[in-house]
């Protein structure tokens, strides 16, 4: 199974951090927050990687490089523009073929165990989510489940990790190089319960500030 890191995303809210440097490329803990998850998945048994950018983006190739230095293959999806997340993942679909894949936002930190999603999605399912706990900056979560389906609405409100296998088909009707927002194709499947999804509570956090970077940061160097 093909993995993708989605990395073309502005940053505008780390300014002035991404003034000279793309998001994925911030350090916490003496490394990009990209490289984390490069190695996270290598260690995971994912080996072929691809990669979207747009701002930036050569900065991003050539620190990464073609992934050697991690054991593994990456391919770039280079955007002109950036396609917003569904239209990234449409873009890139010649690199990541016909088979589901999973993907993760470049701009979280976790430990997750990604080859727990290896087995990829069951039946006729489009996709599978990664829930965690909402954050103080997303109180009220994104979605509920529902006899271990996804459901819009319910009693206890998750929020969506940016981490999820999902099938090609899911962006099927997304124009190539268009831009499209990822968040009506998931709530059209889940209303279709055809999205399935787990509840994760290990560590997870949303790099939306250079505040919670910095916390971050300071959390990882005290641990050492």
């Amino acid at each position: 199974m093909k993995a993708m890191i989605l990395a073309a995303g502005r940053g505008e809210r780390m300014r002035p951090l991404t003034d000279h440097k793309p998001k994925p490329l911030l350090e916490v803990g003496g490394k990009p927050l990209i490289v984390w998850h490069i190695e996270r998945l290598a260690n995971a048994g994912f080996t072929e990687l691809v990669i979207n950018h747009a701002y930036k983006g050569t900065l991003i190739e050539a620190y990464l490089g073609n992934g050697n230095a991690w054991g593994v293959s990456i391919q770039y999806s280079a955007e002109l523009i950036a396609l917003e997340t569904a239209g990234g993942i449409a873009k890139a679909l010649p690199l990541l073929g016909n088979e589901p894949f999973v993907v993760v936002n470049g701009d979280v930190f976790t430990d997750y165990d990604f080859s727990v999603l290896s087995n990829g999605i069951t039946g006729d399912h489009l996709g599978h989510l990664v829930l965690v706990d909402n954050p103080p900056q997303h109180p009220n979560g994104d979605f509920a489940f529902n006899d271990g389906l996804l459901s819009l609405s319910g009693q206890h409100m998750l929020t969506f990790s940016g981490i999820g296998v999902y099938h090609p088909q899911l962006f099927a009707k997304v124009g190539v190089g268009e831009p499209a927002k990822l968040a009506p194709l998931l709530k059209d499947a889940i209303s279709q319960n055809l999205m399935s999804g787990t509840h994760y509570q290990g560590i997870w956090h949303d790099i939306g500030t250079p505040q919670r970077l910095f916390e971050l940061d300071r959390q990882l160097n005290a641990s050492k």
